[in-house]
């Protein structure tokens, strides 16, 4: 007996000793887990952030504070943090782990594409969105869940609900619409770009222009470089009869993009990451 209380004496003492000089295991998780210096950059998050592609020379602004560490992961010892609100320019087009190469303030180092956002493309201006293009990407939101409703633009500025949404069945142009909502992909973008000016109002039923119209430049808006497409500029192209729109909200304008799109009968109007092959071309509002 007394050698076993010795024994045991003996291990909570060594026990002791251990959690004073912090040798005990970490908690458990994985790998990717870290103490973070000063700055978010859980892998986990749900945030919306950039991916994919992205020009390089294009503008990012941090959404809160980040690392800027000197490799692609977060085993990679920091640099330095990057403040919210903090302007960086992309260094290379292609990610690594989900991590940027960037240059900010001087430095340049690897930081999470999860907590930036894009302010402007490679070559494009660095001012924030003007109030005109932040309502059209507004609009564009707004029209995220509807259906897809041929030759029509109209939904509700609240979004969809179960009963407002509306549906479509068939193959397009020779689909059925049910409901009272929804547009098609140019009757949408006409409605986020207010086109014509009189074409304001989202809960009334508009369709001026189709994408054999928006392929072409006029009053309303022009051709813009693909490689400096800016948030609320639109990609379209129309051929043998066929066409499409889609309002460009943030990435690379010749990679990977989010953008806003009614996009088809089966599908509705989504906002999601794609691309644009070479057949489409950037137009932007006038005065934007």
């Amino acid at each position: 007996m007394k050698t076993h209380a010795r024994r045991l004496s003996l291990s909570i003492a060594a026990a002791a000793i251990a959690l004073g000089m912090g040798m005990l295991p970490a908690c458990s998780g994985d790998d990717s887990s870290e103490e973070l210096i000063g700055a978010n950059e859980d892998l986990g998050s749900t945030s919306e952030g950039v991916a994919g592609t992205i020009a390089v020379g294009t503008t990012l602004k941090s959404t809160t504070d980040v690392n800027l560490r000197n490799g692609p992961g977060t085993t990679y010892s920091v640099l330095h943090v990057v403040p919210t609100g903090a302007k960086v320019t992309v260094e290379a087009a292609d990610p690594k782990n989900g991590f940027y190469k960037i240059k900010h303030d001087g430095t340049v180092g690897w930081s999470s594409g999860k907590y930036y956002t894009t302010i402007s493309a490679g070559g494009g201006s660095t001012s924030d969105l003007s109030t005109a293009q932040q309502g059209a990407i507004n609009r564009g939101k707004s029209v995220k869940g509807f259906s897809y409703w041929w030759g029509h633009g109209r939904w509700k500025a609240d979004g969809p609900t179960s009963s407002t949404k509306g549906s479509c069945s068939g193959s397009c142009p020779s689909c059925s619409h049910s409901g009272s909502y929804g547009a098609d992909c140019s009757g949408f973008v006409a409605k986020a770009w207010k086109v014509p000016s009189s074409n304001d109002d989202i809960a009334v039923d508009s369709h001026p222009y189709g994408t054999i119209h928006f392929v072409k430049d006029s009053s309303n808006w022009s051709t813009v470089s693909r490689s400096n497409v800016k948030p609320a500029d639109a990609l379209v192209y129309n051929s043998g009869g066929a066409g499409h729109i889609i309002l460009f909200e943030k990435g690379d304008g010749w990679g990977s993009m989010y953008a806003y799109e009614c996009k088809g009968c089966s599908a509705g109007c989504v906002y999601g990451l794609r691309t644009a092959s070479s057949s489409y071309k950037a137009i932007r509002r006038a005065g934007w």
